[in-house]
């Protein structure tokens, strides 16, 4: 039994696998080249081979004296005779079209999208065959060819039986019409143009799939008056907005929004350094007057324009279907508060419930002269009342005038990612870099724009959702950005927690250059990225400058309408989301090497577009220190074991009361949200990995700036007898510009990173510039050109 089951695997596997799947689409390749011969010969030779193909392929295959004129011999004849003449006619044609773009979906290498590529030429070939047999209804009986094919003739002589020839005419057009509409985007946008209808707006597009899905979704986000007969009365839907598309969706959306948001064209902007430029007379041209106006806008997508955003159907749908809170429920929760806070002389005037996906929210409203001190002070017994872990009192509910009671749900619901990656709030976002965490206690998604965080801090006990948490951060971030328009630098000391995002690494990782592995795991390695990834936030900020801009935003929006010159080092800029798994054991390991970077980063990174989430299951002061917390505002805490570590994180209790498996706090400022976490299986994530790493990528991750440590290098032992060829033109430029780094000479001339580092280590020793400084540009100690003449002569 067990070899049957193995041989069983092995043969799935094998079907499964690379080599079965390359040998299907090198077959289905070299049929469709074949055919093509066969067809286009058939065109030339088939009046010539048409007796002969009245017999039998057995009798045509036997018979060794019968000789035909198509190149493909016997068998392309008859094929050819087959599928052109008893088939769909010249329309035959497309079906090798069908055959090439399935070869190289095989081959992991799509030419177009695949499905609506093979609908589109399977009807088009079908209404083509039509037409033709419409159009030539009197066959032609001495004639080798059928242009519409046989299939085409007689479903148009059955057509014309039905609704005569001018019917069968209407139905072609309308058939037209139909095909034309569902295949052609802006065909209907081209209609009202042609019909000068003006567009209409926003609210007018989108009707349909929202509003039919209200009905059935309002149950799911509802708030309930318990009133003192038990009666229960829904009084509003806090998420009406905030719907699940589901079939509905149009996984396209994605790439539409951010195609939108890439050619936005920046008009007639004009800002106050163009005004200053105009006025002030410089020798060197600036960028600002730098303009293509002959060129359209640069698209940052061009290069992988075929790229196509991961599908809903990547993700798998966990809602069990059967975690709905119950009247009952309700009612009995209800009594045994109102009984408990009885026992101590509270006195409630109204109860309202709030039904979520895991907790629901019980708010009362205290009767005049109680104390919220004294309710608050009640927690546990609360709890004990109800026989529930993780009751949390809000007392007051900000905005509200109530307090509030987080009860567990007796069967919580499994949040799915679909559900949330679905969701009209997050299909319709406008944000830059859009990230959504879960459902509130309210049902509706929590979207947040990680652009405008800027840094998270994630923390929670170990099995308690932190990497699920992560993962669909990263997912958000997946679904909703382009490769050229996000880079992703994955820190993971663990080495296993990340590993799966490894097969995205010529699309959206970013790494050192000459490191094999784009997952860093080694701590040598994470000191030299972190310091690189410095480095890289300097260069940006020296760009920003150039560009008189005062973030990435409005630097990439110059750079689109072609308003900033690429020959003075301007390029378009990638947002840079450096993500950190066991910080804990970073600090432990490096200490203040990493610390230090890390908070730099935190504190300057964010109008340059680099980002930072930080993972720890450690939230002790050691680890999370003061400098850390000051420049991560936005903290994420799952279920931790005591009130000192929720205070660490939170500056206030409550995670130490949360019911684990998802359950989560957010802060942001002084508000602190309660959500239950979507959940995103590994097989989810390797599914929207691997359809990302199927298609074309880059030919290399991205290359952040070279970095070389304190040891490596240093002018001990600088020869300046054997200085490099273009060290004049290096210290002409370091003097003029009164700035010397190595990046700058990198860029300057075109060079690699370490001869840059050599010339800088020569101009040292020469006493052009100062000594390194860290990420910091070094102190030019010549201030004219006249001293420098003076020194390269003396030398």
């Amino acid at each position: 039994m067990k070899k049957k089951n193995n041989s069983l695997k092995a043969l799935i596997s094998f079907f499964q696998g690379d080599k079965f799947k390359y040998t299907v689409g090198l077959f289905l390749f070299v049929f469709a080249l074949y055919l093509l011969i066969a067809f286009i010969s058939f065109l030339f030779t088939g009046h010539a081979d048409h007796s002969k193909l009245d017999l039998s392929w057995r009798e045509l295959l036997a018979n060794t004296e019968i000789k035909v004129r198509n190149k493909a011999g016997k068998t392309g004849a008859f094929l050819s005779e087959a599928i052109i003449n008893r088939g769909f006619g010249i329309s035959s044609f497309l079906l090798i079209f069908m055959l090439v773009i399935t070869a190289f979906h095989f081959f992991k290498r799509p030419l177009v999208r695949y499905w609506n590529s093979i609908i589109l030429a399977f009807v088009s070939m079908l209404w083509l065959s039509l037409f033709l047999g419409l159009l030539l209804t009197d066959v032609n009986t001495d004639s080798f060819l059928y242009l519409g094919g046989e299939n085409g003739y007689f479903l148009a002589v059955w057509l014309s039986s039905l609704v005569g020839y001018i019917g069968t005419f209407f139905i072609l057009v309308f058939s037209l019409f139909l095909i034309v509409l569902f295949s052609f985007k802006n065909f209907i946008p081209w209609l009202q143009k042609l019909f000068g209808k003006k567009e209409m707006g926003e609210n007018d597009e989108q009707p349909s799939s929202v509003e039919q899905s209200q009905d059935v979704e309002m149950e799911d986000s509802i708030s309930k008056v318990i009133d003192d007969n038990d009666t229960i009365e829904t009084i509003f839907d806090p998420d009406e907005n905030d719907l699940e598309l589901d079939e509905s969706i149009d996984t396209k959306k994605i790439q539409t929004n951010v195609r939108e948001q890439l050619s936005e064209k920046s008009g007639n902007e004009e800002n106050e350094d163009d005004l200053e430029m105009s006025v002030e007379k410089v020798e060197e041209e600036t960028d600002e007057n730098y303009e293509h106006e002959a060129m359209v806008d640069y698209d940052p997508t061009l290069d992988l324009s075929n790229y196509q955003f991961p599908s809903i159907d990547l993700l798998d749908d966990h809602s069990s279907g059967n975690a709905e809170v119950s009247n009952e429920e309700l009612i009995s929760n209800k009594n045994k508060i109102v009984e408990t806070l009885r026992h101590y002389k509270i006195e409630i005037t109204k109860i309202r419930a709030t039904i979520g996906p895991t907790i629901t929210l019980y708010e009362i409203v205290p009767a005049p002269g109680i104390r919220i001190a004294k309710i608050k002070n009640l927690e546990d017994d609360i709890a004990l009342s109800l026989a529930a872990l993780g009751i949390r009192i809000i007392a007051p509910i900000p905005g509200r005038g109530t307090i509030g009671i987080e009860v567990p749900n007796q069967n919580p619901e499994i949040v799915s990612m679909r559900s949330i990656i679905a969701s009209k709030k997050f299909q319709e976002s406008t944000a830059e870099l859009p990230v959504v965490l879960g459902k509130t206690i309210s049902n509706e998604t929590f979207l947040i724009d990680l652009a405008k965080m800027p840094h998270i801090l994630v923390a929670g006990a170990t099995g308690q959702g932190k990497s699920v948490g992560l993962n669909a951060i990263i997912a958000s971030l997946l679904y909703k950005k382009h490769p050229a328009q996000l880079k992703l630098v994955l820190i993971d000391p663990k080495k296993v927690e990340l590993s799966l995002y490894s097969t995205i690494e010529k699309h959206f990782l970013a790494k050192l250059p000459d490191e094999e592995e784009a997952i860093i795991t080694d701590i040598q390695k994470v000191k030299h990225t972190l310091n690189s990834v410095n480095i890289e936030m300097d260069t940006r900020y020296d760009l920003l400058k150039k560009a008189h801009t005062r973030n990435i935003k409005e630097y990439n929006k110059k750079f689109i309408s072609r308003r900033l010159n690429p020959d003075k080092g301007h390029r378009y800029l990638p947002y840079i989301v450096v993500v950190i798994d066991e910080f804990a054991d970073l600090i432990m390991t490096a200490g203040k090497e990493v610390e230090l970077p890390i908070a730099r980063i935190a504190q300057l990174a964010r109008a340059v577009g680099i980002h930072m989430i930080i993972a720890t299951q450690r939230p002790s002061v050691s680890i999370i220190t003061g400098v850390i917390k000051a420049n991560f505002p936005t903290r994420i805490a799952f279920k931790v074991a005591s009130m000192i570590d929720s205070r660490t994180i939170l500056d206030t209790s409550g995670a130490n009361q949360l019911i684990g498996k998802g359950d989560m706090l957010i802060a942001m400022g002084s508000s602190i949200t309660r959500l239950q976490c979507a959940f995103l299986d590994t097989p989810e994530v390797d599914r929207i990995c691997s359809h990302i790493s199927e298609q074309q990528g880059y030919p290399t991750a991205f290359l952040l700036p070279e970095y070389e440590g304190e040891d490596a290098g240093g002018v001990q032992g600088t020869d300046l007898a054997n200085r490099d060829e273009i060290f004049d033109d290096a210290a002409r430029i370091v003097v003029v510009n009164q700035m010397g780094s190595t990046s700058m000479i990198q860029r300057k001339f075109s060079i690699g990173y370490n001869r840059a580092g050599r010339i800088m280590d020569q101009l040292e020793a020469a006493g052009v510039v100062g000594p390194s400084e860290g990420s910091k540009a070094r102190q030019v100690l010549i201030q004219d050109e006249y001293s420098l003449e003076q020194l390269l002569n003396s030398m």
